[in-house]
């Protein structure tokens, strides 16, 4: 069974995630967030596989709460659940350690098969295409570069913090101003 946990802040989505996970064998929904204050315990009780999170959150956005996440001793694997194109979210996805992104308008097998993927410790993120690249280089400082390179690549905070000779507690302020520089501007979709 793979227990799965959604994020989002609106409760008709919710519901309906709830009740389509309900009807798929394998898939547990085990509890449901509207934003960081109910998520942070329900991981504690829930103890998810998979956490759907949507990406447009009030506060502390996804990508924001991803990284939380997957700082946790427990991580579980976490599938972006976003109302905008994939392909402007696998950067920031990316960087916040998203194991997967899945648009809104995916058809349920689509999700279901992601959240499958994503348990069994696979990735299902968009390729980062060059024009992304060039757009979020043209978006963060020069001396940031660097850590966007290192970051995509996946090297570990102990090397990122070594090749950018800084301290490695010195390297999460870094990287929340990065993921903020690049932020995707939600003011323009109808629905998030």
């Amino acid at each position: 069974m793979i227990r799965v946990l959604i994020v989002d802040d609106h409760a008709a989505v919710r519901a309906g995630l709830h009740t389509v996970l309900r009807l798929e064998p394998g898939l547990v929904p085990v509890g449901a967030a509207t934003g960081e204050a109910e998520l942070l315990p329900l991981l504690e009780q829930t103890h998810p596989n998979v956490v759907l999170l949507d990406h447009n959150l009030p506060g502390r956005d996804g990508v924001q709460l991803c990284r939380r996440i997957k700082a946790r001793p427990d991580r579980p694997a976490v599938l972006m659940y976003t109302a905008y194109d994939s392909t402007e979210l696998a950067l920031p996805a990316t960087l916040a350690g998203a194991d997967g992104v899945i648009e809104k308008r995916a058809s349920a097998d689509e999700l279901f098969d992601a959240i499958r993927l994503v348990a069994r410790g696979r990735r299902s993120l968009p390729p980062i295409s060059r024009d992304v690249l060039a757009r979020a280089s043209r978006r963060i400082e020069e001396r940031d570069v660097p850590l966007l390179e290192l970051l995509i690549g996946g090297a570990p905070p102990a090397e990122i913090a070594e090749a950018l000779a800084i301290a490695v507690e010195d390297l999460e302020p870094r990287v929340e101003g990065l993921l903020m520089a690049l932020r995707i501007d939600t003011g323009s979709s109808p629905c998030a």
